[in-house]
């Protein structure tokens, strides 16, 4: 048994560990690591125990591999709550990027194939791919009403105004927009900073990828993906933009000043939730949802843009393996000791991983279960997994490598002029923004992705099936 910040836990298993419950704690934490990786999410353990106060939370407060501290919940953090119990929705567990998440395509052809165009479609994606903090996308819309055509429909309404085909739609999580988006419930402000962000990849992490996949573990899997050894790859990761951060914000406030008449006491402000089926609650799941699909027309616009790029630089089609968030709250319908409950089932910085079977997945995957992305770092490696029949946290895994430094530290450990080289050097082409903000996302700013995946198949919450290493790298 060991203790720290407050907080004692016990290792159950070889990737699990168990956090005793305390004063105020409704449920256990659960972390799923190796003892390495968590020794470096010790800090972030007094999250997982806050999250665990809140009322309606079911099974336990969980945290995947990848764990790092977070607003509210940590980023890794899973929680679902019943909805017929008092159960609340908290915008701290789903982050100000709502709907962040991963995008993978898969080109017609192997790299020594795209080898001799490589340069000439870096450079193209260069200046095709909006990029960071500020203004600029590759499609604006007209005004107001497109703007709510796009925070509805998502990728359906990009797919029906030409920017796609309709099997984007197939392999995007909820066919490419998440249904009950409210978009009365979108600020003014919210909806400002829309408008001319639609199809940008943004700044911090955020990035696109040119890969191969270097690895296979499962053939009849990746085939059913898609994916083939030696294929090349894009893969593309974004969120909502400044509209889901202002969502976040608002609702976050709005919460906040009406918990008390709720009844509702949480030890951190920033874990500020209601009941899901409160008018508050009600109200923050629409305008989630409408960022949400914001999200989704944003990594479907610019996965149009990309295409054109590889069309017209090389002659290379690109297809769509799957698009899946890692940052949203979803009502689901899970066993809770036996019986099927809807619950909220908070993932913010984890990823759904349905099994075989399940119903939701569209049905020429159904025999082998959703393709679960995870990002890795520039000059490391990404990860394709599967959904596995006995997964926990309500079918979750994680989101990627988890951040072990911060952007001021890790900017402090190298020049972005010295790591472009480096990355260069080993023969990954480099498109960033500016020197900073490539040195801010350098890989030892981030945990080994290797061993938060391993650790995630370790605890039987998916299964590998490929791994995909960089070629190119455009960042924000």
């Amino acid at each position: 048994m060991e203790r720290v910040d407050g907080m004692t836990y016990v290792q159950e298993g070889p990737y699990r560990f168990r956090l005793e419950q305390r004063d105020g704690m409704r449920a256990p934490g659960v972390v799923f690591a190796s003892p390495e990786l968590l020794r470096d999410a010790e800090k972030s353990l007094e999250q997982v125990g806050n999250v665990a106060t809140l009322p309606g939370i079911v099974g336990a407060s969980y945290a995947m591999p990848d764990i790092h501290w977070g607003y509210g919940f940590p980023i890794g953090g899973v929680a679902a709550t019943d909805v017929e119990d008092g159960g609340v929705i908290s915008p701290g567990g789903v982050g100000f990027d709502i709907s962040c998440g991963v995008r993978l395509l898969a080109a017609d052809c192997d790299r020594p194939t795209l080898e001799p165009a490589l340069q000439t479609v870096m450079d193209g994606l260069g200046r095709a791919i909006p990029r960071g903090a500020g203004p600029g996308g590759v499609w604006e819309p007209s005004g107001r009403r497109e703007l709510e055509a796009v925070l509805e429909g998502g990728s359906r309404y990009a797919v029906e105004q030409g920017h796609g085909e309709e099997r984007d739609l197939r392999r995007c999580e909820d066919g490419g927009a998440v249904a009950d988006a409210d978009v009365r419930q979108v600020s003014e402000r919210a909806r400002e900073r829309g408008l001319v962000q639609v199809g940008s990849l943004g700044s911090a992490n955020h990035f696109l990828e040119v890969q191969r996949v270097a690895e296979v573990y499962d053939e009849s899997v990746a085939s059913a993906f898609g994916l083939a050894r030696d294929q090349v790859c894009v893969m593309i990761h974004c969120g909502s933009r400044g509209l889901g951060h202002q969502i976040c914000t608002d609702h976050v406030r709005a919460m906040d000043s009406v918990m008390a008449r709720y009844g509702i006491q949480v030890p951190d402000r920033q874990l500020a939730c209601t009941p899901a089926d409160s008018p508050e609650g009600r109200d923050y799941l629409g305008a989630m949802a409408a960022a949400a699909n914001y999200g989704r027309a944003n990594r479907q616009l610019l996965a149009q843009a990309t295409r054109r790029v590889f069309q017209r630089a090389a002659g290379v089609r690109l297809g769509l393996v799957y698009d899946v968030s890692h940052n949203l709250a979803k009502i689901e319908t899970h066993a809770v000791a036996g019986e099927r409950r809807r619950l909220c089932v908070h993932r913010k910085g984890a990823t759904r991983a349905f099994p075989p079977g399940h119903p939701e997945l569209p049905e020429d995957l159904c025999d082998v279960g959703q393709p679960v992305l995870i990002p890795g770092t520039m000059g490391t490696a990404s990860y394709v997994l599967t959904g596995v029949t006995e997964g926990d946290a309500f079918h979750s895994t994680c989101h990627g490598a988890g951040r072990s430094l911060s952007r001021h530290q890790a900017a402090r450990t190298i020049g972005g002029k010295q790591l472009r080289a480096r990355l260069e050097a080993d023969g990954i082409a480099v498109r960033p923004l500016s020197p900073r903000s490539l040195a801010e996302e350098t890989p030892k700013a981030y945990k080994d992705v290797a061993e938060v995946v391993e650790a995630s198949e370790g605890a039987g919450l998916c299964r590998k099936v490929a791994r995909l290493v960089p070629l190119g790298v455009v960042k924000g």
